[in-house]
């Protein structure tokens, strides 16, 4: 039995925007959502991609995620403030890097700190798409608790993804983007809804010891990338975001997966440099150093896989049946 559906991309999306419009939210917020997960199942990162879009519907439905939010932004010089309202973080995202965007332009720099909001998605994305624009960029994002303190137990940081790009002189970006877990959470969300084990050296139980059991991973905590490094950036960004933004900490934060309970509520910061204030010649700067990581055999500059990846896609996308069908029955306003 086939467990996945092959849809078009014409397809997937229309129906996508269906089952959010079935569930209250605008045009314009059900579109920047949908083509930002779209875009992360053509790049081949499934667990960020149209499967989350059912746990945002259910949370929407609950009221835990308001449909109906409004982003409010104010500007204080380099400083973009945004507000998503408790609603689900990529119109936020959009509004907050266009108004960035014309902040950098006049200044040199932009930081944009968005509170009360919901999950970040592909931390990639919004510093691919500011690089593209040649800026260099920085994001960074918390999430709700999934790792403990380096020698606790309890789970206090979330994953905390980091991301950076830079333009390049020709082609795509350079494109660093990672989690401070050793992977990605939703990982471990997407082996137990298949029913499947994870590799060991991912997870820890709650009493802190190796696990391949996804529930036993979920309810313990994730092993931070680099050890006590990790576990020490993760730290770094919950103050970088929940912070600096009066957001809630990942300890504070209820799940991104759980229709129950309060909203997330979890911060958000990207920074935009205009590398021309700093140097007329960085691009061609910085490409003397990727010639010179590239001489080495072997070396692959960070984001090719990605990015050829998405070159190898065609107009579909395979997605559980499961996934389709819930988001059928949202679109029918069941």
């Amino acid at each position: 039995m086939n467990d996945n559906i092959e849809l078009t991309l014409k397809q997937a999306r229309e129906l996508a925007v269906a089952a959010m419009r079935g569930k209250g939210f605008g045009e314009a917020e059900a579109t920047v959502t949908v083509e930002a997960l779209l875009a992360a199942e053509l790049d081949g990162l499934a667990s960020h991609g149209l499967s989350r879009l059912p746990f945002y519907l259910d949370q929407a439905a609950s009221g835990k995620v308001d449909a109906s939010a409004v982003t409010h932004i104010e500007v204080n010089g380099a400083v973009v403030r945004v507000d998503a309202g408790h609603g689900l973080a990529f119109p936020a995202v959009d509004q907050g890097l266009k108004a960035g965007y014309e902040c950098a332009d006049r200044l040199g720099i932009a930081a944009v700190s968005i509170a009360r909001s919901h999950h970040f998605g592909v931390a990639g994305a919004p510093v691919e798409a500011a690089a593209r624009r040649g800026y260099l960029a920085l994001a960074f994002s918390n999430a709700p608790s999934a790792m403990a303190p380096w020698g606790g137990n309890q789970a206090l940081f979330g994953t905390n993804p980091i991301a950076f790009a830079c333009p390049r002189r020709d082609g795509d970006p350079l494109l660093i983007d990672l989690s401070l877990s050793k992977v990605a959470r939703g990982k471990v969300m997407m082996a137990k809804k298949r029913g499947e084990s994870i590799p060991e050296g991912w997870a820890l139980d709650v009493e802190g010891h190796p696990t391949t059991n996804p529930d036993e991973a979920i309810a313990g905590s994730m092993v931070p990338a680099g050890d006590a490094k990790g576990a020490a950036l993760a730290l770094m960004v919950e103050l970088l975001t929940a912070g600096l933004s009066g957001s809630h900490f990942g300890f504070q934060a209820s799940s991104f997966f759980d229709a129950d309970g309060a909203p997330p509520g979890v911060g958000h910061l990207i920074l935009l440099f205009d590398p021309q204030r700093f140097s007329s010649g960085f691009v061609e700067h910085a490409e003397s150093l990727f010639a010179a990581m590239q001489e080495q055999p072997g070396v692959r500059m960070p984001g090719d896989r990605r990015f050829q990846l998405r070159r190898e896609q065609n107009d579909h996308v395979m997605l559980p049946t499961s996934v389709v069908a819930a988001l059928k029955a949202h679109a029918e306003g069941s």
